[in-house]
């Protein structure tokens, strides 16, 4: 089990740091810090997520007996992903960090923050970001315990699934950086948007009534007595799970009208938000 999770432990922070250092340094680039650390946060987001729906789906398609059947990658992907969640959580306080220094939160002559800031930081930080880091806390405290002890080895295909919900995060970490950099009113940020409601609502949204009507075709009942068959735990951890899952396809959901609306038009329901 050490050997995975070491592996992620090295290859996450390694890459975001040879993504910042190489932005940083190379004479046609030499970005800013600042841009270089948001950048290459939402590289390693990608690159995570990609490797993470491969690995999904290899699994996925692997498990011919949904319950019974195991492939090799469930476990050691799950061992591997846990140390992005724990650097993810200071990649995205490193990024909430520089966005504060350039808003002009800094130091009266553009330097350092005067002391004490930091908890300032971290406060606005976990107050703006508290349900991501909320996601990554039980990731890693709960359900990685759970997927490793309490399956027993039953149900690769049901944790190959929940790996391929990775799939929308490459279109979500493009559209901040295009936000981040103006680029909002773009083609590319209009079809990436397109691609990111559409991936999300398919692979994060709609992911678990597929599980329930897998479940329910393999055990021979309709979809809607799934859940009656179904332990009370089992149920309720589905709920925890698709819950963030509702709130952020709403938030994109809001963004998508934004987007798409014709400029010059008034917001209106549903599409009315507040900025």
């Amino acid at each position: 089990m050490l050997t995975p999770m070491v592996a992620g432990g090295v290859v996450f922070p390694g890459l975001f740091l040879l993504s910042k250092n190489t932005l940083q340094r190379l004479p046609q680039l030499r970005w800013e810090e600042a841009d270089a650390v948001i950048v290459s946060a939402r590289l390693v987001s990608s690159v995570q997520a990609i490797m993470a729906s491969t690995a999904g789906y290899i699994v996925s398609t692997s498990c011919k007996h949904i319950i019974d059947d195991q492939h090799w990658l469930s476990s050691a992907y799950t061992q591997f992903a846990v140390p992005y969640f724990i650097y993810d959580i200071y990649a995205m306080f490193l990024c909430h960090w520089h966005k504060h220094q350039v808003k002009g939160h800094g130091g009266d002559d553009g330097g350092p923050s005067p002391p004490g800031s930091t908890w300032a930081v971290a406060r606005g930080y976990l107050h703006k970001e508290f349900l991501m880091v909320l996601h990554h806390v039980v990731m890693v405290l709960v359900c990685f315990p759970l997927s490793v002890v309490w399956r027993q080895g039953k149900g690769d295909f049901f944790l190959g699934c929940l790996l391929m919900a990775e799939v929308s995060t490459p279109f979500v970490c493009l559209g901040k950086i295009l936000i981040q950099y103006k680029q909002q009113h773009t083609l590319l940020h209009k079809v990436n948007g397109a691609l990111m409601l559409l991936s999300f609502l398919c692979c994060r949204v709609l992911l678990f009534p597929y599980l329930y009507w897998a479940y329910g075709r393999h055990a021979g009942l309709p979809l809607l007595a799934v859940p009656l068959a179904l332990p009370a735990h089992v149920n309720l951890g589905a709920a925890l799970l698709l819950a963030p899952q509702l709130y952020w396809f709403s938030l994109i959901c809001r963004g998508a009208c934004r987007l798409f609306r014709p400029r010059g038009t008034p917001p209106s329901s549903p599409c009315q938000t507040q900025d």
